[in-house]
């Protein structure tokens, strides 16, 4: 088995020649080597809809991640309720922090993602999927180049030192156009809040409208300094 201790960057063949531009066998790939060992961390954005239905065609009870900070919108709970009545093999789990909202407070102050939004992504998403993905020897997730500069360098199967696993990025060469397009064609549900100006969408506190239409990313965290969770940086 392909680990983060073995591997030595030789990357599988993937052909790119398809509808998919290479997710579909990349998905493969992955369930026949990791079988039930590989997890989805969702955040149930746009591409995580079609993440979700590529997955469903090779192993419909895959066991999908969602972060549940306790903060998201509405919509988005609204969202994994529509996926899992679409898909009811999938095995949606809603991974909590220890801590709750309010314990968080009570220790560090109140909004702590308006004080210090590192160490409330830090504790609310980093540490709970480091617990998820202890031992676990490959995760996947959607990650696009098209998404942002920091994103631009990622391969089908990348070297993932935070969490010590194999990162497998099926989209990587997938347009904002081309996942809408499969998303329209395939009629799968999503996120309302992508019709009403949220390319990306995170928690509620630190997400609101693009402000940038060249800039997918430039709702999140809107003048602090930051563009990244911290789950996709070293």
């Amino acid at each position: 088995m392909l680990t983060y201790d073995t591997w030595n960057g030789e990357m599988p063949f993937f052909s790119i020649d398809n509808e998919t531009k290479g997710a579909l066998d990349v998905i493969r790939w992955a369930y026949e080597h990791y079988g039930d060992e590989v997890v989805y961390a969702c955040s149930f954005g746009i591409e995580g809809i079609v993440l979700i239905d590529l997955i469903s065609k090779v192993k419909p009870d895959a066991t999908v991640v969602f972060l549940d900070t306790g903060l998201h919108f509405r919509e988005t709970y609204e969202t994994i309720e529509k996926v899992q009545k679409k898909y009811p093999s999938l095995r949606i789990v809603m991974k909590k922090p220890r801590l709750s909202l309010e314990e968080q407070a009570e220790q560090m102050g109140e909004q702590l993602w308006v004080q210090e939004p590192n160490r409330c992504c830090e504790i609310r998403k980093i540490i709970p999927l480091r617990e998820v993905l202890t031992g676990v020897p490959a995760w996947i997730s959607g990650l696009r180049r098209e998404q942002s500069s920091t994103r631009r360098h990622v391969e089908f199967l990348n070297k993932d030192p935070k969490f010590q696993s194999i990162k497998i990025c099926p989209l990587i060469h997938w347009t904002w156009k081309d996942v809408w397009n499969y998303v329209y064609k395939h009629q799968l549900p999503y996120n309302e809040l992508h019709d009403k100006g949220y390319p990306s969408i995170g928690c509620e506190p630190c997400t609101s409208p693009a402000l940038d239409a060249n800039d997918l990313r430039s709702g999140r965290w809107a003048g602090r300094g930051k563009v990244e969770c911290g789950l996709h940086e070293s």
